[in-house]
Order: C-alpha cells, then structure tokens, then sequence
C-alpha cells in the first residue's frame, strides 16, 4: 500500500514539474504569436512579433491600454508641432505586453499619435518576450535592452530613442527627436 501512495506522489511530482516548465507557442500568423509564460505558477499569455494596436485593445490587454489610453492627459501644445515633425518619420517601437512600463507608455504614445494625426502606415509594433526578443529575430542589430523602446528614423536613419520612460515628457522628448535637439534617453551614456 505504501508503494502505491509512492508511485502516485511522484508520477504527481513529474506532472507539476512539466505543467511548470512547458511553454506553448501558438502562431496567430506568420508575423504574431502568443506566448503562455509560466509566471508564479499562473500562466500569462503574451504577445510576440509583429502586433496591431487593435490586438492591445482586446482582452486581456484592453483592460490596461484602453484605461490608460483615456486616463492620459496630452500637452496640446506640443501636439501641434509634432503634426508636421512626424511627416516622413518612421517609428518601430518594441514592448513587452507583461512589462508595466509599456502598459503605461504605450497607449500614451497612440493617443499622442491620434492627436497628431500621424500616419500609422510608418509605425510599427513590435512585441517581444521577458529576453526583449522575437521569434523572428525582429530586434536584432537594434539593441533593445529595455521596454518600451520607441525608435525614429527617417531616411533610413536613426533619429533617436525613448527607452522605457520619457525624460520629460513623451511629447517633448518626441519634439526634441524630431528637431534634432541633443537628447540623451534614460540609458544613453
């Protein structure tokens, strides 16, 4: 009897083991997956790869990119002149839909985006895992250590970055960027 209560321990021991390590990779598309990441033994799916704005307005991630969305309070007056500083630009910006920071300046960065009436055709969305990578590759070369990252580049050339949190404000480190005021980001040495 007690060789019996043994074997069901540990053939109970093995299943929680493997429930613990396994994550579950499901391609939504050639470009989007999501990720089931074990995280304190409740499992959080992610998004990774190339998004769309209206996947972070759908739950789960609605919940927090449309509060913030509205709770955010813009500074009109930079609005206006970052409308003609956004033509021609192109901007990639990498986040983690797990990571708090982009939960919080994500949706502030779209709703400054709507005010200007900036071209959503030169903006993407790229959403990465814990290690700040995709599937693929999408981050390489381009030295993502924090999230979110928003890069500006015209022509093919980098403009500069907000990473993970703005200086002094999305919309005035956005004004500095695209003026090409000296700026440094959070992690610039």
């Amino acid at each position: 009897m007690k060789s019996i209560y043994l074997i069901m321990l540990l053939m109970m021991s093995i299943l929680v083991v493997n429930c613990k390590n396994n994550n579950s990779l499901q391609e939504n598309n050639s470009d989007t997956a999501k990720l089931e990441e074990p995280d304190n033994e409740v499992q959080e799916e992610i998004l990774v790869g190339t998004i769309s704005r209206m996947e972070l307005e759908k739950k789960p991630y609605g919940d927090w990119f449309l509060e913030t969305y509205k709770e955010y309070n813009i500074d009109s007056t930079h609005i206006k002149k970052l409308d003609s500083l956004l033509r021609g630009v192109k901007i990639k910006t990498f986040m983690g839909t797990w990571c708090s920071d982009s939960q919080r300046e994500v949706p502030a960065f779209y709703k400054i985006m709507d005010q200007a009436k900036a071209n959503f055709d030169n903006l993407t969305l790229i959403a990465v895992t814990r290690d700040k990578d995709t599937p693929q590759g999408l981050e390489d070369g381009l030295n993502i250590t924090n999230v979110p990252t928003f890069i500006f580049s015209k022509d093919d050339k980098e403009l500069g970055r907000i990473v993970e949190y703005p200086i002094q404000s999305l919309e005035k480190d956005m004004l500095k960027i695209l003026q090409g005021q000296p700026y440094k980001d959070a992690y610039a040495e």
